[in-house]
């Protein structure tokens, strides 16, 4: 299934110009300074070392090759030009649901589109993994026209009969294994399978990590229409819930606030700036705003 294009290359080279011209405000704060900030130390990496001159922080000592040479010698780094950008995707069955006419699959797909696109003006090379069951497709960051083509193209491919369950683990721990040079990455999930904390943590120690989780009106709101069947769209086991009952309801809202900041929680405290988007949200918008805010996390 597609929703954003067609088939033909037309329609895709259509709706990549259309994205552009959103993308192209995304891409000016990127570049503004925000994007290069969301972490202590972004925007530079290692270039060498040089004797210690009077004045020098003290903290950029190598305390190893100072040992060595017995004098003092600091480590010297250089302004990142291209830093990479990649995208973890979550296609399992429960990014599927929707209730506001849009899936949660959509909406990660038309954010990371954006994404794509605002990389692409500030020249940054990009890359993706996408999984449901099982990693169904995965490419280190490049650059190029025909690459970014590509990637809007796997964007708008929604393949029916998606893998049951979730390998968030293994792709966390695959983009680690990918991504040789730091990189800018971002996961677009629902987060709401288990077993993936520790590869979160370890892409965030070596990565600029962005944790999208991907929400739904319902996932605090139930519809007031008596008693109706839910699926489990993983596991397939049904259950039957009064959604009328005020009981229900409460708690219902306080299990799913509960779990979105025990994941918050986390996110922070293992090098991860944590992002909540709606399906009911303009990504744009919810993106513009994250690359403005100039008060971020140090992590």
């Amino acid at each position: 299934m597609k929703r954003f294009l067609q088939d033909d290359r037309e329609s895709l080279v259509r709706r990549a110009a259309l994205l552009r011209i959103s993308a192209a405000a995304l891409a000016q704060n990127m570049k503004s300074g925000s994007f290069r900030s969301l972490y202590k130390g972004q925007g530079i990496e290692f270039n060498g070392v040089r004797e210690y001159f009077l004045g020098d922080d003290v903290r950029s000592i190598d305390w190893n090759v100072t040992a060595r040479m017995d004098r003092p010698f600091v480590k010297t780094f250089e302004e990142e030009r291209e830093l990479p950008v990649f995208f973890v995707i979550d296609r399992s069955l429960s990014m599927s649901t929707g209730s506001k006419g849009k899936t949660r699959l959509e909406q990660a797909c038309e954010a990371a589109a954006l994404l794509v696109l605002a990389s692409e003006h500030i020249s940054s090379p990009v890359g993706v993994v996408f999984f449901d069951g099982r990693i169904e497709f995965s490419c280190a960051p490049q650059s190029g026209r025909t690459h970014i083509m590509m990637l809007l193209s796997k964007l708008e491919e929604f393949p029916d009969g998606a893998a049951p369950g979730s390998v968030l683990p293994l792709a966390l721990s695959g983009a680690f294994k990918l991504l040789r040079k730091r990189s800018l990455v971002f996961v677009f999930s629902d987060f709401r399978c288990t077993g993936w904390e520790r590869e979160l943590a370890l892409l965030g120690s070596k990565h600029d990590l962005v944790a999208v989780r991907i929400s739904d009106p319902m996932d605090t709101r139930l519809p007031d229409l008596g008693t109706l069947d839910f699926i489990d769209s993983e596991s397939g086991m049904r259950l039957s819930l009064p959604t009328s009952s005020s009981v229900l309801q409460g708690e219902w809202r306080d299990d799913s606030n509960f779990r979105k900041e025990v994941w918050k929680k986390y996110c922070l405290t293992h090098s991860c700036v944590p992002l909540v988007m709606s399906c009911e949200d303009d990504p744009l918008k919810v993106l513009l705003q994250f690359f403005e805010k100039k008060e971020r996390p140090r992590l």
